[in-house]
């Protein structure tokens, strides 16, 4: 499985925050604002350095470096930018905090992370949540969904899935036949069992189950999620599917649909582009452009522009052409 070395942006040799702090400075005092230094720093240090960055900033000038880009930045520049100075540990959650918050419930943002991210990942998700936000990821999911969306969302969130180690072959048999019963074979689907299954088992053994149920039924579990579920729920299901699946084969469809089409999701790009920055973006990159028929990095050329698109190049960090 992927590991944290197949990141495009890694920690870079002889760093030294002082001096970075001073070049970031230099490109936004004064009149008008240098993006070029702003983009290539921050898109060459690890998210640890530019938190490193941000405190020498203060230190040196007693100025806040992220207020301080957000006024010389602006649009999608600036929040690209902001999003690369957030921390790490702290992303996520504040990703999910937006999406549940304000107008409206981005139902995509909480399925994209709660179906990605590994069981350590949730439980720190869930930590850094209560800390910054004073209430339970899971309360401010229950408050904002409904139905069997909301059920498979907090199954997600509690990260009470299995060790990889864990494969049962009486256990895939079984799973595969309750999903196949739960499915194919009733009238009206049973969700729970989907639920259940989904959203407890390893991701080992899952391979198993789907493995098998295509056997029993002659069909991925994918068309029959597809046949047998509708809207948010059937989004969420299908998601939990490809991760378990691959996960940079999910992000590389992900930003594959986020600029296909007339418009682009820029919240999408930005928020993939940066979290899997340190982490897939080379794998990111590998399965876009196997089943895309073009790179990444001239997906993003074509798509977007300015500095934005060389801020995201950047991060991309090559062309597989």
């Amino acid at each position: 499985m992927a590991t944290t070395n197949r990141g495009t942006i890694k920690a870079f040799p002889g760093f030294k925050a002082n001096d970075d702090a001073e070049a970031l400075r230099k490109a936004m005092k004064g009149l008008g604002t240098d993006e070029d230094p702003i983009m290539k720093i921050l898109t060459s240090r690890s998210n640890a350095q530019r938190q490193q960055i941000d405190v020498a900033f203060k230190t040196l000038f007693g100025r806040d470096l992220v207020d301080d880009l957000k006024s010389e930045l602006t649009g999608k520049l600036e929040k690209v930018v902001v999003a690369l100075m957030t921390p790490a540990n702290m992303y996520d959650a504040q990703q999910l905090r937006y999406a549940t918050k304000g107008a409206g419930t981005t139902e995509n943002v909480l399925a994209e992370i709660l179906a990605s991210r590994s069981t350590p990942e949730i439980h720190h998700i869930n930590k850094v949540y209560k800390e910054e936000h004073g209430c339970e990821l899971e309360d401010c999911i229950t408050g904002d969904t409904s139905g069997y969306f909301q059920r498979m969302l907090v199954v997600l969130a509690q990260g009470n899935r299995d060790p990889d180690s864990k494969v049962n072959d009486a256990l895939v048999e079984q799973d595969a036949q309750d999903l196949f019963k739960a499915g194919e074979t009733k009238w009206g689907t049973d969700e729970e069992k989907f639920i259940t299954i989904l959203g407890t088992r390893s991701n080992a053994h899952l391979r198993k189950v789907f493995d098998r149920y295509m056997t029993i039924s002659g069909y991925q579990i994918e068309e029959s999620i597809d046949r047998e579920t509708s809207g948010n729920l059937e989004k969420l299901l299908l998601a939990i599917v490809k991760n378990v699946r691959c996960v940079p084969g999910y992000f590389a469809e992900t930003l594959f649909r986020a600029m296909k089409g007339a418009g682009t999701d820029d919240d999408t790009l930005i928020r993939v582009m940066v979290s899997r920055s340190e982490i897939d973006m080379l794998d990111i990159r590998k399965e876009y452009r196997k089943h895309y028929g073009k790179s990444l990095y001239q997906a993003i050329k074509c798509d977007t522009s300015g500095d934005y698109r060389n801020t995201l190049l950047l991060i991309c960090g090559g062309d597989d052409e």
